[in-house]
């Protein structure tokens, strides 16, 4: 695993690029193909642009000399649809498409979706529950000996045991269900690229256990030669696993150095820099072993131990292979993780962005309006990755904390091809970002400290002081697109991290001035400390800190703007009083919120498993550790949602209800300092905060998303195996 694969081909020419990747025989037929060498199957629409994960990885292997086909949305009521373009020659690849397949499908009420956005006219029901286990089966079926590969967000997410919120129980890993024979996590181009080479040339899929980013099933006791196994319930420290090393050890030579005649052992100091190379060295010739399935799903504390375990092993530089057993007696195995991959180089994110894609859905949809593309079709992704750490957040067990950006010239580039190539283009450009709006460029000041850091959050409980944070090469990137011949306009659509941007008043000045159409969104998420302290997220000191350079460059710039915060219900570690609080915060800054979010527990995240054992895996868990309070019950979940929408006078019933009981009757009344009155309106009076605010009151704080836009971050996880179509980048992103 020492080597580090690239994903630019090695000099020879590529295949020449199809128009669109094949759908049918009739289109492979066209390009002269008797078969294809990758088939992806994929739970959406098939749109040729990066930001869509089928298009970019089938772009990228068109480069490297493969022929590429894709099945998008097959009906999975028989194997006959897997069989449209025939058996691959070398695998297929499964994806449930850019949103796990059950987040896409169901509200966090567990109710079913209306719409899908990823789908032609938003139509519903266009993909099964657990897409990848049943697209997987289903390839399976149709041709048993082909190669099955899995990835992406839904992949990801699910890659070892893990709490399942629709079914209420904790799940195996999704690779014994979907009977795959890989799988590939996280960004995986380099993964992808190295086992499609080697497949290629030969080699057994069976026999391909050493790349970055992989998993898969193997008998129980398998290790490579070499490899140590160590318990995780061993090293479940706070903070650093590895204990600091003595800067005075002295330790025994090699056999160059001989005892003395009396038998005294000679001694050598060691330096620091061969102990920090033989540690990583053990390292990456270590695995640890999680609790195994049967245990965790039985064991709420070994479940938040296991979380916790996997979360500290997530840095590229020093995470650890992981090992959880699925079964017991004969029957068992285990599921193997290798590290996570290695991030991009900037010349490999240039590369992968800069493919020749059709950038439009595939002419198979005739006009077809698909919502996804309609929001990103006008926006750039400019980088990957997040180092927020937001508990709620699944962008760290897909994407990673490390900052991936690519180049100036490669982001103004795309910008052109948008405005040359686009027939329907007006001029607006509506995101330059990706997972935040402002991360761009921002890594660590010392690669090493990178390296050997085990923290969860690079910005909590407070920016840590190794982090660079300097807006400028973003605002150059601002200054620079926005004076392109043809480009009008430059609006941001990524969720801004406001206690960065606050570090430099020259980009909120440039943001305010130039790329705010009128609302600005961003996230404190809550007010109080207690949920903000399991969301892993700043106190209201930094948003208020933001909203007054906010105001203060709007002014300058003669521009009326506003703040749209989103907040989170019913997020682990939220008491009623928390709500409660915040919805007088929400009163006397005179907020009308007409979108809300309750919180969604998806796999894997940390907030999930605070929501599923009511502990907390940001510290040390035992069964006397801190307990978080959790808003299981509908009617508790229903009641926070309602505090945040304490205008709407369909809520006001609940709310009298719930301030009686916890004392607070003063709260009830037609004074200014009450939160709902004593009477309930006219049946025919119209809701307030429902489309429309009362006439009189401030617009300023209502959150209406465009139509189609899937809210993100809280409980909508979204977007591509490895890129994100949306413009509002927040959430279980694939």
């Amino acid at each position: 695993m020492n080597a580090v694969p690239t994903i630019l081909p090695a000099g020879a020419s590529p295949r020449r690029s199809a128009p669109f990747l094949p759908t049918s025989r009739a289109e492979m037929d066209k390009l002269g193909w008797d078969a294809c060498d990758v088939i992806l199957v994929t739970g959406d629409a098939y749109i040729d642009h990066p930001s869509f994960g089928m298009a970019l990885v089938g772009r990228l292997l068109e480069a490297h000399g493969f022929r590429v086909g894709i099945i998008s949305q097959p009906d999975w009521h028989s194997a006959e649809p897997f069989r449209a373009l025939g058996k691959p020659r070398l695998y297929f690849g499964i994806t449930a498409g850019n949103m796990d397949s059950m987040v896409n499908r169901y509200t966090s009420d567990r109710k079913i979706r209306s719409d899908d956005a990823y789908t032609p006219n938003a139509e519903a029901n266009k993909r099964p529950d657990r897409a990848l286990t049943v697209y997987a089966q289903r390839a399976r079926e149709a041709y048993p000996d082909a190669n099955v590969v899995i990835g992406s967000i839904e992949a990801s997410l699910r890659r070892i045991a893990h709490y399942d919120y629709w079914s209420d129980k904790v799940r195996r890993s999704v690779l014994p269900d979907s009977k795959a024979d890989i799988l590939l996590f996280g960004n995986a181009e380099r993964a992808l690229v190295a086992l499609t080479q080697r497949l290629a040339a030969g080699e057994p899929i069976e026999s391909i256990r050493d790349l970055r980013g992989t998993a898969f099933m193997a008998k129980p006791g398998w290790r490579p030669e070499g490899w140590v196994e160590i318990d995780s319930l061993a090293l479940d420290k706070p903070g650093r696993i590895d204990s600091h090393a003595d800067p005075y050890a002295m330790e025994p030579q090699g056999s160059a150095m001989q005892p003395a005649a009396d038998g005294a052992q000679p001694v050598r100091i060691v330096p620091a820099a061969e102990r920090v190379a033989a540690r990583r060295a053990a390292r990456e010739h270590t695995v640890v072993r999680l609790p195994a399935y049967e245990a965790v799903k039985d064991d709420a504390v070994l479940y938040a131990h296991a979380s916790r375990v996997f979360h500290l092993e997530s840095n590229p530089g020093n995470a650890r292979a992981l090992v959880q057993r699925h079964g017991e007696g004969p029957g068992a195995r285990e599921v193997w993780l290798n590290p996570p991959p290695l991030p991009l180089t900037t010349p490999e994110m240039d590369f992968v962005y800069g493919l020749p894609y059709a950038r439009q859905p595939h002419p198979a949809y005739k006009g077809a309006r698909i919502p996804a593309w309609d929001m990103i079709k006008f926006s750039v992704n400019i980088m990957r990755g997040c180092f927020g750490g937001c508990t709620f957040c699944s962008i760290t067990e897909h994407e990673g904390r490390i900052i991936q950006s690519r180049s100036e010239q490669s982001i103004l580039r795309e910008i052109e091809e948008i405005r040359d190539k686009s027939p329907d283009f007006k001029g607006h450009i509506s995101d330059l970002g990706g997972p935040t709006a402002n991360m761009y460029r921002m890594a660590c000041k010392d690669p090493k400290i990178e390296q050997s850091c085990r923290r969860l959050s690079c910005v909590y409980p407070g920016i840590c002081e190794n982090l660079g944070t300097d807006h400028g090469p973003l605002i150059q990137i601002y200054r620079k697109a926005r004076a392109l011949p043809g480009i009008k306009r430059i609006t941001i659509g990524s969720g801004l991290r406001y206690d960065l941007a606050v570090r430099s008043p020259e980009y909120v000045k440039e943001l305010v001035t130039h790329h705010v159409s009128g609302l600005l969104k961003i996230a404190p998420e809550h007010s109080e400390e207690g949920p903000l302290s399991k969301m892993m997220k700043p106190g209201m000191g930094a948003y208020e800190a933001f909203r007054k350079l906010f105001e203060k460059y709007s002014k300058e710039a003669g521009k009326k703007q506003h703040l749209v915060p989103y907040f989170i219900a019913a997020h682990p570690g939220t008491t009623d009083e928390d709500m409660l609080n915040l919805s007088l915060w929400l009163k006397a800054n005179d907020f009308r919120l007409d979108q809300v979010q309750t919180f969604l527990p998806t796999p894997m995240a940390l907030a999930t498993a605070m929501y599923h054992t009511r502990k907390n895996p940001l510290k040390k868990v035992s069964a006397d550790s801190e307990a978080v309070d959790t808003v299981r019950t509908g009617k508790l979940r229903r009641l926070h949602k309602a505090f945040l929408r304490w205008h709407d006078p369909e809520n006001w019933p609940m709310l009298r209800e719930a301030l009686m009981r916890m004392g607070r009757a003063d709260l009830i009344g037609n004074g200014p300092d009450c939160l709902v009155p004593r009477q309930q309106p006219a049946a025919a009076a119209a809701p307030a905060g429902r489309g429309a605010t009362p006439r009189g009151q401030s617009q300023r704080g209502r959150t209406s998303a465009p139509a189609g836009k899937p809210a993100e971050g809280r409980g909508r996880p979204a977007l591509p195996a490895a890129r994100k179509p949306a413009p509002n980048r927040r959430g279980a992103r694939g």
